[in-house]
């Protein structure tokens, strides 16, 4: 089955809804022609975007005014009888369309919408709640119009009022009672009195200020909901002019189009959301497509799947090596991420460290988008002229003589693996395939078939051997465990300055620097893995200087990326990277153009915003606070800088309990080995969000045994 074949969302209810697109191309009630072609302008890019979250999108038709709208001086009754008979031709179609479809109509000036929801009406029997997202009231009638255009009348003409042509087309009125306005800031009094009369609400831009476009529109839903279900109606004058311009009647001061787009996300896995308008689109004032993009935005907010949908979807196709919380993200900013139903949550995880600079950088964002239309893969079979120049920052950061660019941090694990044996073979005169790789219990390296040889994780091993040979460990913090393994035969010692997965695990004070003695002494490279410490996380460039030591090599990886692309390096000396010929090693996506140009500009975030320092002084303070916990929970609360580990007591809450505990107040952790949470925020984090979360993680651990299932857990959303 291809994308582009129709494939049903499933409801929280068992339902399946498939999405069906009616264009409504009239400008009849409009000063202006150029909403009638709002839908054809739009109907390419919403398809393509719809489609890639809701493969059942389908485009069904587009109404066509049958006739040019009337001249404006034209009398109102032939202008009334134009939009109110265009207006029962729209009710017509939707009132037909199959009963397992969900409406969408794309106008069209906003009159369009007389017959968007009588037809709506009459194919569900009864009236649906109406959210009415607009800059303007649309409660003129023909007798109280101040300009006589005609879309400023639909939403009176819904509700029962004005000329008999338009309140009177075919179709259950709305209730008053079930009906809102979001957005509200440029009207008549007649207007305002009418709704008022009726008992419509009103959330006007001052209100929308005060308290914030999510708590009106949570309100919003309340107002709406009922037993027919209720839609939604987005005029796009009701976003602000200097955001989203290509609008018939543009108003200052309007609603940001990201908050409405994260707003609409609350309508996501809502049975009871039965259809989606969206109105007065002018092409002729958006030549470059911004615009466009921007409804199709709205679009996706409101009708893409939601998380049980997804979640579904994950395991049927999905392979089974991943149990992720129970929440599904479609955005991040900064150190904030948003599920798929609007609910937001502070990022104490960030990704295991590869976002590092908070999500969407404007300054990684800028660089990756540059040069992805400049050049952005060529194959290592040439040169680019963006590598040379990240490998000569790199060296002369670390302090090192070369450095090789891979993709993910495993590759680089790899790639060191493969330099230290082919020098143990080729410089130090171990005898072939012999040489020897020592690592630690309670390591983690990547999850490569060398690399989970090394592990002693029993689930990380099970049924992927047999091993490669010459793959030791030695228990992590023992130096003179390390000194009693090395034979002439080894190679290298890997190590984690501090060990992640493993737990948040600090090794004794002066640990690393005995063990770089001990390798020195015996001609075995150090090899401090540096993929989830390194760039800044713990309050130091690498998490090696605390004790302040040069391994032999170092490697990189998450944070360099940016959180945008996988990038990662090996670096040591001559004397390693001699062993490297043509032909030896490669890949044909490391080093990459674009993959060079996002790291150059990662290295400039962190310089430039001092977030190797930043994480050292509100890591220092965080921990110190995140000590003071009492809890008989809690055994140990550890860390540096911004790479906090909390281990509990034996008992329960288990840490994956605890990490969906958190989940549901907004804070987002992982648990490992069981009873350890993981603690590493953005470093770009405030030290108000780090307060919060001392707050929220003092609350779980005052609270009784706390309790989770799966499913979509509710938040509380931090502000």
């Amino acid at each position: 089955m291809t994308a582009l074949d129709p494939r049903p969302i499933p409801l929280p209810s068992g339902q399946t809804a498939r999405l069906q697109i009616v264009g409504a191309a009239s400008a009849l009630g409009a000063p202006h022609p150029g909403t009638a072609q709002g839908p054809a302008a739009l109907r390419d890019a919403l398809i393509e975007r719809l489609r890639a979250h809701n493969p059942s999108a389908r485009w069904m038709d587009t109404l066509q005014a049958d006739t040019a709208p009337p001249p404006a001086d034209a009398a109102m009754p032939v202008r009334l009888a134009a939009v109110g008979e265009f207006a029962c031709q729209l009710a017509e179609r939707i009132a037909a369309l199959d009963a397992g479809a969900f409406p969408f109509v794309v106008g069209g000036d906003h009159a369009v919408a007389i017959g968007t929801w009588r037809g709506i009406a009459r194919r569900l029997g009864g009236a649906p709640g109406l959210i009415w997202v607009d800059a303007h009231l649309d409660s003129h009638t023909d007798a109280t119009t101040h300009s006589g255009n005609i879309h400023g009348m639909p939403l009176a003409a819904l509700l029962g009022e004005g000329a008999p042509a338009l309140a009177d087309v075919p179709g259950p009125r709305l209730d008053p009672a079930r009906v809102c306005v979001i957005g509200a800031r440029d009207w008549e009094n007649e207007e305002h009195e009418r709704l008022a009369r009726l008992g419509v609400r009103i959330f006007d831009m001052t209100e929308i200020h005060r308290r914030g476009l999510a708590a009106i529109f949570a309100d919003a839903l309340e107002i709406v909901r009922g037993e027919h279900g209720f839609g939604v109606s987005i005029d796009l004058d009701a976003l602000d002019p200097l955001a989203l311009p290509a609008v018939t009647c543009p108003a200052a001061d309007g609603i940001e189009p990201r908050a409405l787009a994260d707003a609409l996300l609350m309508l996501r896995g809502r049975d009871d959301f039965i259809a989606l308008e969206i109105v007065e689109y002018r092409p002729d004032l958006d030549p470059h497509g911004h615009d466009a993009a921007w409804v199709a935005e709205l679009a996706i907010a409101a009708l893409g799947p939601a998380t049980c949908a997804l979640r579904a979807r994950e395991r049927h196709f999905g392979a089974r090596n991943y149990a992720p919380l129970p929440v599904v993200f479609h955005r991040g900013e900064g150190v904030w991420l948003w599920d798929v139903e609007g609910r937001r949550y502070l990022d104490m995880m960030s990704a295991y460290s590869a976002v590092s600079f908070g999500h969407a950088h404007p300054r990684l964002l800028r660089a990756l988008e540059e040069q992805a239309r400049r050049l952005a893969l060529t194959s290592r079979a040439y040169s680019n002229d963006r590598l040379p120049p990240l490998l000569e920052r790199l060296c002369a950061l670390f302090g090192y003589e070369r450095a090789l660019p891979m993709n993910t941090g495993a590759e680089a694990v790899e790639t060191a693996l493969k330099a230290a044996r082919k020098w143990a073979h080729k410089i130090k005169g171990v005898p072939a395939d012999r040489a020897e790789i020592i690592a630690c219990e309670g390591n983690f390296h990547g999850r490569t078939i060398a690399i989970v040889g090394l592990s002693s994780e029993p689930a990380y091993r099970d049924g992927f051997g047999p091993f490669p040979p010459g793959l030791l460990r030695v228990p992590y913090g023992d130096a003179d465990a390390l000194e009693a393994a090395i034979t002439p035969r080894t190679a290298a010692f890997l190590v984690e300055p501090i060990q992640g997965e493993g737990g948040i695990v600090l090794p004794p004070p002066g640990y690393l620097a005995r063990c770089a003695d001990i390798c020195r002494r015996h001609d075995v490279l150090l090899i401090a893995d540096e993929v989830q410490t390194g760039l800044g996380r713990t309050g130091r460039l690498l998490a090696c200087e605390h004790d302040g030591i040069r391994p032999d090599g170092v490697i990189l990886g998450k944070a360099l990326g940016g959180g945008l692309l996988p990038v990662s390096a090996f670096l040591a000396d001559e004397r390693v990277m001699q062993v490297f010929t043509p032909g030896d090693h490669g890949s044909t996506f490391g080093g990459n153009p674009l993959a060079a140009a996002v790291a150059w500009a990662a290295l400039d975030v962190l310089e430039d915003e001092g977030l190797v320092e930043r994480a050292a002084t509100l890591g220092s303070r965080w921990l110190a606070r995140l000590a003071r916990l009492r809890s008989p929970r809690i055994r140990e609360v550890r860390g540096r800088g911004l790479f906090i580990g909390i281990e509990l007591a034996d008992g329960p809450p288990s840490a994956a309990t605890a990490a969906e505990w958190l989940l549901a107040r907004g804070l987002l952790t992982k648990d490992t080995h069981q009873r350890v949470l993981r603690l590493a925020p953005p470093l770009i984090v405030e030290e108000k969000e780090l307060d919060w979360a001392a707050d929220v993680l003092e609350e779980l651990f005052a609270k009784e045994t706390p309790t989770t299932t799966d499913g979509v857990l509710e938040t509380a959303v931090p502000r």
